[in-house]
């Protein structure tokens, strides 16, 4: 199958052609097989989305699979939360990794004993031997870019004094450290990843899968390119810094096949530029040190750029998916600004999310020559430009809230909201006069007094005689559901918090959750957790997943209606 089987029109990119040309030539007999290979050492960020849209979009839509696969072979950093976190990411963006009734889900610890097999064959073939210097003894002689590394006192040992070694690291005698395994290929080699790089280390260390069987693992050099073959992966996609790395994937693929192992062709490792972006840090270490240090809430943290934080933040799969699509794949390595992901949400959500009114900086408004116990239906559509969704209701009534910077006393030139004696629109209600404030013993305003204007009502014939140029937003003071809104922004208030090697710690946005008690009109007070709503004036929110409850609404600003840091 040598074009994409999906009826949308997809961008052609390197790794497409390359595709196309394996297809054309019958290099794979039409198999396309790709892997995503995390270690489960951490929650998966926005960066692997990018690489789980590259993997798994492209099997996708040449009719193939995506294999999801765990890298894990370190294992005191890794455990079974990780990688449900994983599984469970990977399916909400809306992949699979099941083809014709098969589930393509496989763990590098799968392996183990097969890894071992053909590590003990590069050893009797005298492509990998035990080194017994320490690791700063290996590290000074490995040489520099401009100087060969220094060969082992322990290259030359045969074969099996090797195998009889490894054989003892992997029963347990020798201690973390004392002993690895390397693969015996070129000192002199100007990739220093050549220079004969360890395959194996010793780790007394409980394993979340394999337990206390083993306390010899193997490095991720070795073990992705078996594990590729092992699963008959075809196109190998991986970020650029594994480009220096291909060299060593071939090499260990061609030493086993040579062996007889393996069948030619072999996977095809291809490297594509990772995803850079701005205000944003996804470097797991420095991830882990935010939530350690509590410099935010949780993983989930909606500031976070983490997969499940950004579906706590308001985002949807087909946002990030949109994203992907949009910044596209290439092998040059660039910056993508944090406006990229956010218009994307934008666009995502503006044709689909219900509108809303909600008051988050509330300022009491009574209207004098309203009943007390009045309530006058009023109605809106619960989308602008989808009339066959409806109209939403809810009731004017005599005392409403407003939100506090739309009223001012003493009024700057050009604003044309409230202050005494101009008139404005509630919008979807009634026309008014402010006629004064009330103010507590220090000064500050409480309450706005107005009157209405009873042939005024949006919708009815007598709105049209009233010329006002003020709109404001308006819920009922009776009838409005109390809130919790959060009110999220960019996590750092630098575009690159880590650039040159600097605490990226000083760059965090002290502004970027500000949680306010709000008031929302009852059609939002009554949605469901995760259920996404566009307030309007104040952007893209979504019913927290873990907080919000029908009658006790917490809501999360996953997005402003316009990008204000572009200017």
């Amino acid at each position: 199958m040598s074009t994409p089987t999906n009826d949308a029109v997809v961008a052609s990119n390197f790794i497409r052609n390359i595709i196309d040309e394996d297809a054309r030539t019958g290099k794979w007999q039409g198999r396309v097989e790709t892997r995503f290979p995390p270690e489960p050492n951490g929650y998966l960020h926005v960066g692997h989305a990018k690489s789980i849209h590259v993997n798994f979009g492209l099997a996708r839509d040449y009719g193939g699979v995506c294999h999801l696969r765990f890298d894990d072979t370190n294992p005191e950093k890794e455990s079974t939360e990780y990688v449900d976190s994983i599984i469970d990411a990977v399916q909400w963006l809306g992949f699979s990794w099941e083809k014709d009734g098969n589930a393509h889900l496989y763990y590098a610890s799968d392996y183990f004993e097969k890894l071992y097999g053909f590590a003990c064959l590069l050893i009797e073939r005298g492509h990998a031997y035990v080194d017994s210097q320490s690791a700063d003894e290996m590290r000074a002689a490995r040489g520099s870019l401009t100087e060969p590394g220094k060969p082992s006192p322990f290259r030359d040992r045969t074969p099996a004094e090797n195998l009889d070694l490894f054989a003892r690291m992997r029963a347990g005698e020798f201690a973390d450290g004392e002993h690895v395994l390397r693969a015996k290929i070129d000192m002199a080699s100007p990739n220093i990843n050549m220079r004969d790089p360890v395959i194996y280390r010793i780790r007394h260390a409980h394993h979340h899968r394999t337990g206390d069987a083993w306390c010899v693992y193997p490095m991720y050099d070795f073990t992705h390119c078996v594990s590729d073959a092992l699963e008959n992966i075809t196109h190998s996609l991986c970020t650029l810094e594994f480009e220096d790395h291909r060299p060593l994937y071939d090499w260990f693929l061609d030493r086993l096949a040579e062996a007889g192992q393996f069948a030619r062709p072999l996977p095809q490792q291809i490297e594509f530029a990772r995803l850079k972006l701005t205000y944003a840090i996804t470097s797991k270490r420095k991830l882990i040190q935010l939530v350690q240090e509590g410099h935010v809430d949780a993983w989930d943290d909606p500031r976070l750029p983490t997969i499940i934080g950004l579906r706590r933040r308001g985002y949807t799969p087909s946002a990030i998916q949109l994203f992907c699509d949009r910044i596209g794949v290439s092998k040059a390595d660039s910056w993508i600004d944090m406006s990229t992901l956010e218009q994307a949400l934008r666009d995502d959500l503006d044709p689909v999310a219900p509108r809303a009114i909600a008051v988050l900086d509330p300022l009491k408004l009574i209207v004098e020559n309203f009943p007390e116990d009045g309530r006058e239906p009023c109605s809106a559509p619960v989308h602008p430009h989808h009339p066959e969704r409806g109209q939403r209701d809810f009731v004017f009534t005599r005392e409403l809230w407003i939100e506090r910077d739309d009223f001012t006393e003493t009024p700057p030139k050009g604003y044309f909201r409230l202050f005494p004696g101009n008139k404005v629109r509630l919008r979807y209600g009634f026309v008014i006069e402010c006629i004064g404030a009330d103010k507590d013993a220090d000064g500050n305003v409480v309450a706005v007094r107005c009157r209405y204007f009873p042939d005024s009502k949006s919708g009815t014939e007598g709105a049209n005689t009233y010329k006002v140029k003020g709109n404001i937003h308006w819920v009922s003071a009776t009838d409005a559901v109390a809130a919790e809104v959060r009110l999220y922004d960019r996590l750092f208030a630098e575009p690159q918090p880590d650039a040159g090697g600097r605490d990226f710690l000083q760059a965090l946005n002290p502004n970027a959750k500000r949680t306010v008690r709000a008031f929302v009109e009852p059609s939002a007070g009554a949605l469901a957790a995760e259920a996404r709503v566009q307030f309007e004036r104040h952007g893209y929110f979504v019913a927290d997943r873990r907080d919000s409850a029908p009658g006790r609404p917490v809501f999360n600003r996953a997005v402003s209606l316009k990008d204000s840091w572009g200017k």
